[in-house]
């Protein structure tokens, strides 16, 4: 999904609210998030997930195309990691539609012992 898709079905499901005011409100959610994670803040949000920023160190990297040495600056990458009920609801369907575990018995249980 696209930002202007997000857009697009919120303003769909709330008709009340005009499109551009929608655009304002999804600007606004992920420039907070931005500048939060610019100040090294961690964002969580209950259920969804939590994004956070980790540094990379400089290191020797290869041109993969001429296989020359070359220096990678130290950076700031952004980390999301999921909340444990969007894995849970993720995974909702294939629970239900996985056969259900076999279970291998030993040799001395399938003679009876």
């Amino acid at each position: 999904m696209t930002k202007s898709e997000l857009i697009a079905h919120l303003a769909e499901r709330n008709p009340h609210l005009f499109q551009r005011d929608v655009e304002r409100i999804v600007a606004s959610i992920f420039e907070t998030i931005t500048q939060a994670l610019m100040r090294g803040d961690r964002v969580e949000l209950r259920g969804f997930g939590a994004f956070s920023v980790k540094q990379r160190g400089s290191r020797t990297g290869r041109n993969p195309r001429t296989g020359e040495q070359v220096a990678v600056v130290e950076k700031r990458v952004p980390y999301f990691k999921t909340g444990k009920e969007l894995r849970e609801r993720l995974n909702q369907e294939l629970a239900k539609s996985a056969p259900a575990p076999m279970r291998i018995g030993s040799a001395q249980e399938k003679r009876g012992e």
